[in-house]
């Protein structure tokens, strides 16, 4: 099956399971990593991949989550007419990490890519206002692309 819209886009991340929601979500984050360049987020994502089976997994993690949440706080600036959007841009790219690290017991497991999703597209979204360019890449569709690599291998 080829995802192409949100509707098979939605139904394919809620047959992942967590391990694999959280793979894609931080492949999702990569491709657009260059809004936000912060090392926190690297590490964060290297992190996100992981599977936890041990307690000094679950500390790092833990760990991570916390710092990212930290930086999403941080970024956060107001919208509006005089928007700073690249450091809203960064914002979103941090939120969106942080979906990638969110302990399963604080977010609907079903989500978690999903919800990763929808702030990168907020990320790129900021990238167009800022540029005055309507001709940047479709984030919607950059993911489709990165879900169907994903579901193939």
């Amino acid at each position: 099956m080829l995802i192409n819209n949100d509707q098979d886009f939605k139904k394919a991340i809620s047959e992942l399971n967590i391990t694999d929601q959280r793979k894609l979500a931080a492949k999702f984050v990569e491709s657009v990593l260059y809004l936000n360049p912060d090392p926190l987020i690297k590490n964060a994502l290297e992190i996100a991949g992981k599977k936890i089976v041990s307690d000094s997994d679950k500390k790092e993690f833990e760990a991570a989550y916390k710092n990212i949440k930290s930086l999403a706080v941080n970024t956060y600036t107001a919208c509006g007419g005089d928007a700073d959007w690249p450091a809203q841009a960064a914002h979103f790219i941090a939120t969106a990490t942080k979906a990638c690290l969110t302990p399963a017991e604080r977010l609907d497991s079903n989500k978690l890519a999903w919800k990763c999703a929808m702030q990168l597209r907020m990320a790129k979204n900021c990238e167009m206002i800022e540029s005055d360019n309507d001709v940047i890449d479709n984030e919607a569709q950059n993911q489709y692309i990165i879900i169907n690599d994903f579901i193939r291998k």
